[in-house]
């Protein structure tokens, strides 16, 4: 497990099934802009999914090299890390927003989408294969709409809706999960995997949390 966020490698560390497993886990402090760092975590490793990324498009906008360096620069040293220490198999987790992007996120994670699939011409003899997922909006996770909306909710606000218009893919925590772990065991080398997965208007999910409740553009 390598990751920046110490508490909750804690906080896995001690929970199960982690815990009775420890012996075969092994839990890093890193990010993936440090090559050096994440080739040492690297060592002895066959497959790698790589789902580290700045997500938040607001933050992207307003930080918008600081996005570059972890989603694209960040991709090429998992891409290169992989390499070098003679991984076999890297997936790496994409967005529905690098479809068409129209922001900064989705165009970090375009760019990152195409950096992976072109690695596999550059493997050689490493026999490394490197695949990319994308699915959409992954349903209660952190920072999006819907602990957004029950946050708004709990404090007796309105509902705040940027474009009744909007629709989005949706998919639980356990079926993202279930499609790597497919996809892994499908891959070839240069896939992008996209599921078929339902969608939602954001005018639907605010009726469901709060019926007949006011909403705000």
């Amino acid at each position: 497990v390598y990751s920046r966020d110490e508490l909750k490698q804690y906080e896995m560390a001690a929970a199960e099934p982690f815990r009775s497993h420890a012996e075969r886990l092994r839990f890093f402090i890193g990010d993936v802009r440090d090559l050096p760092r994440l080739q040492m975590a690297m060592e002895g490793v066959e497959v790698v999914i790589h789902a580290a990324a700045l997500k938040q498009v607001p933050a992207a906008e307003y930080n918008p090299f600081e996005a570059i360096k972890t989603n694209v620069i960040g991709g090429q040293n998992v891409i290169d890390a992989a390499r070098s220490t003679n991984v076999k198999r890297v997936v790496a987790l994409s967005t529905d927003k690098a479809a068409a992007p129209i922001n900064l996120y989705g165009a970090t994670k375009l760019c990152s989408d195409k950096l992976f699939v072109a690695a596999n011409n550059y493997s050689g003899s490493h026999g490394v294969r490197y695949s990319v997922v994308r699915y959409g909006n992954v349903m209660g996770s952190r920072g999006s709409v819907i602990p957004f909306f029950l946050g708004q909710r709990a404090a007796g606000l309105p509902l705040s809706i940027t474009d009744e218009r909007m629709t989005r893919f949706n998919i639980t925590l356990q079926e993202g999960v279930d499609f790597v772990l497919e996809s892994l065991q499908r891959m070839w080398g240069g896939e992008l995997f996209v599921p078929r997965i339902p969608s939602y208007r954001i005018t639907d999910i605010a009726e469901a949390i709060v019926p007949g409740g006011e909403t705000k553009m």
